[in-house]
């Protein structure tokens, strides 16, 4: 009959306590954390944000993630351009090189 704790106590003692340091560093990591939630409508600029906090905070893009960027910001250019040539005729504004009229008739058809 010992008053000394056995050898399974004071395992279960050490064991409890890096349990607690855990979670107090846990807790300390997590008050550190901020949150954002981004309300908005569709194309309203939500993932763009997240994107731009990307670029800012973090070591940016992958390689791998350009070249999939690559694809999407010929598309949109490509994009752009059409709906402007499609502008200036609805607007009945004229290209100030003919050339370049014909041109921008040809491409439109492909697109």
């Amino acid at each position: 009959m010992g008053s000394g704790a056995s050898a399974e106590d004071k395992e279960l003692a050490k064991r409890s306590k890096e349990l607690e340091k855990k979670l107090q560093e846990d807790g300390d990591k997590e008050a550190k954390t901020v949150k954002l939630l981004l309300l908005g409508a569709g194309e309203s600029g939500k993932s763009t944000i997240v994107k731009q906090m990307k670029i800012i905070h973090q070591d940016g893009y992958t390689e791998e993630e350009c070249l999939e960027f690559k694809a999407i910001i010929y598309s949109n250019i490509l994009q752009s351009i059409l709906s402007i040539v499609r502008a200036m005729s609805t607007l009945g504004i004229d290209f100030a090189d003919s050339a370049r009229a014909v041109s921008a008739t040809n491409s439109t058809l492909y697109l």
